[in-house]
């Protein structure tokens, strides 16, 4: 969803938005270190279904549906990009994105971790955003990073989101 953001972008930003997650992750991992973090097969099977719906709600473009899969605390990061932070700046950043694109993502999950209630997710993907003006489709590929929370009321939801083009744009 983040493809538009990421022309003209350095791969030192990229490395750098990358930094942020991994370290996210550490600290989520951490978590666990001094202690042995058991996760059931219910947890497991809840927390990897929050990826599907997590895409599922990216493709319906629709806005609302979207915005309840995230923390009140998310956090977008993307390259040469200030970090967009909290809901309400999400929903500002998503309500220009669909106005611009109708959006299609196609996600692989390359790795999905379980720490209490924090998880993390690799993946890779392919986006094809469509101006609704008119004009070509623009098709996407790269690298993602995601952090889920599970909240109070038992739904795991995405605290953090990065992404990455899979190569530099021309010129970068």
């Amino acid at each position: 969803m983040l493809v538009p953001l990421l022309k003209g972008q350095s791969m030192q930003a990229v490395a750098g938005s990358l930094g942020a997650v991994v370290l996210g992750v550490a600290l989520v991992i951490g978590g666990c270190a001094s202690q042995r973090c058991e996760v059931s097969e219910s947890r497991r099977v809840e927390a990897e279904q929050a990826f599907g719906n997590y895409i599922a709600a990216i493709n319906s473009n629709d806005l609302d549906r979207l915005l309840a899969m995230f923390t009140d605390d998310v956090v977008f990061l993307t390259p040469n990009a200030p970090p967009i932070v909290g809901k309400a700046a999400v929903r500002e950043w998503c309500a220009g994105y669909f106005d611009a694109f109708s959006t299609h993502w196609d996600k692989r999950s390359l790795e999905f971790e379980i720490a209490g209630d924090w998880a993390f997710e690799r993946y890779s993907y392919t986006s094809t955003d469509t101006p609704r003006g008119g004009g070509e489709p623009i098709v996407g590929t790269g690298w993602g990073m995601l952090i889920y929370r599970r909240e109070a009321d038992g739904v795991w939801r995405v605290a953090r989101d990065a992404v990455g083009p899979d190569r530099a744009p021309p010129g970068g």
